[in-house]
Parts: C-alpha cells; structure tokens; sequence
C-alpha cells in the first residue's frame, strides 16, 4: 500500500510539473517573446528588405578590382495600387504605354500569390530616372524605391576573371532555400566560387500597417529590425597593372594568358580573349541577348575551359620522360632532314642544322628527334608491351598536371584530355597499334589536349625544376581569419637532376645568337635571363595555333607565363612576343627602348578576321 502512494504521489508530481512548464511556455509566447507574434501579425507588418553590400575585391598590390556603387530597383506592391497617370510614369522611365501595360498585367495575374508583398517592377533605372521619380512619388501610390548596390570597375578588365552578378533564377532558388525572389548572386568567375563570402546578410525593417494598408509606423520602434551586415573584401594574386597590359597585347586576338608565380602558384593574370568586356557586367541582365549572341563566345572563358593541342611545348614533357625512364641521354644525337620518315609516314620539320643532341633539340624545336624519342619510351623492352608502357607514360604526363583539374579556385575549370592504353585499343582494338600509331604525341598533337593554365604550370613546373603549388586566385579574405588558400605542392615523377638539361634547352632558344637554329630569339629581353619554348599547334579549322611558354630569370624565377593564341601561326611569332613583353614589364616595370617596335607591332596585329571569316 505505501509503494501504491508513493508511485500516485509521482505521477501526480510529474503532471504538475508538466502543466507548469506548458503554461510558463504559453506565458512566454503569448506575453514575452514577441517573434511568433511577428510571425502571425505578417498581414499587419511590412517588410522592407536591406539588402548589404557585396565585399569589394582588391589585386595583391591593394588596387581595387571590383568595388559598388548604389543602384535603385522600382518597386511595386499590387494591393496598394490605384489607378495613377501612365503617361507620366512612362515619361519618367522612357517607357513604352505598351510595355507598361504589359508589365501591369504580368503583375496582376500573381497579384494573390504576391500579397502584401513588393516586388521588382524595374530594375537598376538610372539616377535621373530615380530623381525624377522621387520628385513624383506621391502620384504612384503602389510604387516605392529599394535601394541596392551593384558592381562597378575602377578599371576595365576581362570580366571573367571576376563573373558577373544576376537575379538568381528559380531552378537556383529551389536549390538554395536561403536566397528569395529579387536576389542577385555571383555567376562565374571569382563573385560564384566565393559568393557565400562576398554576398553578406541581407537585413530588413518592420513597419505597421493601417487599416488602409498605408505605412503607419515602425514596429516596436525597430526592436525586431535586422541590420544588414556586408560581404567581406576579398584579396587576389592578380597583378591588376599587368592584368590590364597583358589584355591590351591581347587586343583583336583570340586566345589566352596565364601567368603564375611559380614559387607560390599565386595567379598574376587569367586572361581570356575575347572576352566578357567588363562594361557588361554592372546590368548584365540587360546586355545577356548580345553576349549570346557574339560569335567570338565571349562568356567561354578560354585559359581554363579550352582543351587545345599543347603542340612542340609538350617536347619538353616526352624528353624529361624520356630522361627518367633511362633510354635518353643529354648528349644522345638523332639526325632531321626536314622530318621524321618511317615506311610511308612522315612528321615534318623545318629546316635546322642536324643532327642535333638533347639540348639544341629544344632550342630548335626538332620534331624528329621527338619522334625518336617517344618511340624509345614506348617501345622499352623494360616493358612486357606497348598497353604497359602507354599506362607509363600516361602516369608520367598525368604527375605534370595534364588530364586532370589542377584545382584552381574559379568555377569551370576543365581537365583537358591524355589518352592512354584504354583509348588506344577502343580506337584501333587490344594489340593492333604501334608506337608509330600515336606518333603525334611526340609533339603535343593528336589525342592529347591541354587548357592554358595547365601549359602555365607546366612552365612552373620547369621553372621549379620537378614540382609545382596548387594555382590560386585568393590570397585572404578580410573580416574571415579562418580563411586559407588550398594550396598542395605537388612533385612530377621525374627527379629533379633531369630538368637542368632541358632548362638549358630553353634558355638556348631565347638567347643563342643569330644563325644558331633557335626558335624564339624574337624573345630575348635585355638583362633578363628568360627561358623559353615555342610550340605551333595544327588547328582543323584554319591557320596554325601559336603556342609559348616561358619563365625567368632562369634562376630563382619570378613568374611562368603561357600564351595561346588561336590561328596565330607560329609560336615565334605570335605567341612569343606576347609572352615575353609581360614578362619584361612585370620583372623591369617597363619596356626597354630596343624592343618598343615589338611592343608596338604587337598592337597592331588584328587576327579577328582570320575567326569571322
């Protein structure tokens, strides 16, 4: 009987404290904590969006890439509109009367779903559009004014280097529950890698409403506002100055720059032209139509996202392979007579003294001895047939970044393409292809395609004789200590004594003297040691692509460029040039008086028509 009390007496405990604690939540609901309130009272309180500033975007130096200025959308709340005269409201926004009735009706078929709420009705109108408006207010009753801001370039720069900001659409909206009809967020470029950081917190103002839905008040005297709080600022490793010259060699070309340095992988220029002009890219919504339009593809951005034959700069790849699978030597010699001959195949070459060794090979350019040399790679009778040794070689190139993202931190990026054993014998059946069948890989052509950046970090790879650090766009970013760069640093699988040879190769075809055979002498830059090679790449659909890549000084360098420039012709020509006037003005900050005529040439070259044809 005394355990019977004892269990009622607990129970009776337990509800006490349960109705207790209910009727405290109630208490604290209904009389404290006004939040649930705000929540059921919507149809008597307005809210009015503030929406925050994105963060600015600063080179490495503190010069401002990307910064705001205020923009201002019209705004329309359907069941606060009466009738207002449409043909000064057309007059203010040189409107068409048509138009207008257009967007009105739109508006009033989701005038239910919409509510209370306001909505965009026009969007970034200009300041004297705004000021008149201001001045006329009181006539359209319905109509108010949200305050925002937009992108705005201090400089004119290839604007897919930083994307451009756009209403996010409704497949985005339904994959992002956080972001609402009317937000703008980052498309491409560094404003989408790191929108979560740049687009700060929107915050918002609460008002009552009326009995005839006109703003009365602010609620609670703004006890329960939101303030918005502003994107983080962000620093780069662009070199906006060199950004911007690099750009203007670039001019009625096609093509692309990628520069790095290469003891950091810190990126110095990602240029793609032609590009996203970035006059565009402040009301992109508006210029969207002509930029899909423009056959020159400008939204495609081409230094990470084009898979082109790497061409005669891949020798340099095939030949430290070669060195590291022991069946070259610095001093093995094959011979050219303008080309490599096998039965009825030929690769041609052009004329240059032969027979050459491995380093006079580089700096000539000799497709021949390249030929010999991938042959003795995949032909190695270390190897029990040629499936191994193709699997290899593909381990070899894969280690130098080529078939695969190198991870840069800009959306789009592409892995290029590296054949191996199993394309081979897809193509041609298990057994039934030779060395001789892929011969083209000897110089950098047939199945094997390279994106700009990868033909950058090979050049860092070089520069650093054997490894290579993640290539990277952001340094820091402001208000966010937590914050570093990914960076990796990455070792190629042929050790490091291997690349000196080579390296000489390089610096041979830039600065050997007049009559020596070199391929890049058009290069040379007074007291700077520039290593160099050139590359000519097929292109199916017309002239030859021009191919150069390049670091310096040759020893502890500073800076690994590639240039690529489509239907440019040769690498010596074209490419090289561009290439190494950057690198002049980012080592010495100008361009020395003896190679202002190049400077000057290479502004005036126009290859547009060669892609309009």
């Amino acid at each position: 009987m005394e355990s019977r009390a004892i269990q009622r007496t607990v129970i009776t405990g337990f509800f006490i404290i349960c109705m207790v604690i209910l009727a405290g939540r109630l208490v604290f609901l209904q009389l404290i904590n006004k939040e649930y309130k705000i929540t059921a009272s919507n149809n008597v309180l307005r809210y009015e969006i503030i929406y925050p500033s994105r963060g600015l975007i600063y080179d490495r130096n503190g010069n401002t890439m990307v910064e705001n200025q205020f923009a201002y959308d019209i705004m329309i709340t359907p069941r606060e509109l009466v009738p207002f005269d449409t043909t000064a409201f057309c007059s203010i926004f040189n409107l068409e009367r048509e138009r207008l009735e257009q967007m009105l009706e739109e508006v009033n078929k989701r005038r239910r779903s919409i509510g209370y709420q306001s909505v965009i009705f026009l969007r970034q109108v200009t300041n004297q559009e705004y000021t008149r408006f201001l001045e006329k207010s009181y006539k359209f009753r319905g109509f108010s004014v949200q305050t925002r801001s937009v992108r705005s370039y201090p400089s004119q720069i290839c604007g897919n280097l930083p994307g451009y900001i756009i209403e996010a659409d409704q497949a985005f909206l339904d994959k992002n529950p956080e972001y609402r009809p009317g937000d703008y967020i980052g498309r491409t470029g560094l404003e989408e890698y790191y929108e979560k950081w740049l687009r700060g917190e929107k915050g918002y103002s609460i008002f009552l409403r009326d009995v005839h839905n006109r703003i009365k008040s602010s609620y609670e005297d703004g006890a329960y506002d939101k303030t918005a709080v502003p994107g983080k600022d962000m620093i780069t490793t662009i070199d906006l100055n060199l950004q911007r010259f690099g750009e203007e060699l670039m001019r009625n070309k096609v093509g692309s720059i990628v520069a790095l340095d290469p003891s950091t992988g810190e990126v110095l220029t990602l240029i793609t032209s032609t590009g996203l002009s970035s006059q565009y890219l402040t009301n992109f919504g508006s210029y969207y139509p002509q930029v899909m339009a423009d056959p020159l593809k400008p939204l495609f951005n081409r230094a990470i996202m084009s898979a082109y034959p790497p061409g005669s700069v891949f020798k340099l790849v095939n030949g430290l392979i070669g060195l590291q699978e022991g069946v070259l030597k610095p001093e093995t010699r094959y011979s050219c007579n303008m080309g490599y001959r096998a039965g009825s195949l030929t690769v041609k070459c052009h004329s240059h003294p032969s027979p050459t060794n491995l380093v006079q090979s580089v700096m000539m350019s000799c497709n021949a001895y390249y030929c010999n040399v991938l042959r003795s790679i995949l032909d190695n009778p270390a190897y029990r047939n040629i499936g191994e040794s193709m699997n290899k070689w593909q381990e070899y190139v894969k280690s130098f970044g080529f078939g695969t993202r190198l991870g840069i931190d800009i959306p789009g990026e592409l892995s290029g393409s590296l054949p191996g054993t199993a394309l081979y014998d897809k193509i041609y059946g298990a057994g039934r292809w030779r060395s001789l069948t892929v011969i083209s890989l000897s110089i950098g052509q047939g199945e094997i395609g390279a994106t700009p950046l990868q033909l950058a970090n090979l050049a860092a790879i070089m520069a650093n004789r054997g490894h290579y650090y993640t290539p990277h766009l952001v340094r820091e970013i402001r208000q966010e200590p937590s914050f570093t760069p990914t960076i990796g640093r990455h070792q190629v699988m042929v050790d490091p004594e291997h690349f000196e040879v080579i390296v000489e190769g390089m610096y041979q075809a830039v600065n050997a003297p007049a009559g020596s055979g070199a391929t890049a002498r058009l290069a040379a830059i007074p007291d700077v040691t520039l290593c160099g090679k050139t590359g000519t790449a097929q292109n199916p659909h017309g002239e030859d692509n021009s191919v150069f890549i390049c670091f310096a000084p040759k020893d502890n360098p500073k800076i690994a460029v590639a240039v690529y420039i489509e239907q440019g012709g040769f690498g010596a020509s074209q490419a090289a040039p561009v290439a190494s006037l950057l690198v002049e003005k980012y080592l010495t900050g100008q361009i020395h008086p003896s190679r202002q005529w190049l400077y000057e040439r290479t502004l005036e070259q126009d290859l547009l028509t060669r892609h309009l044809k």
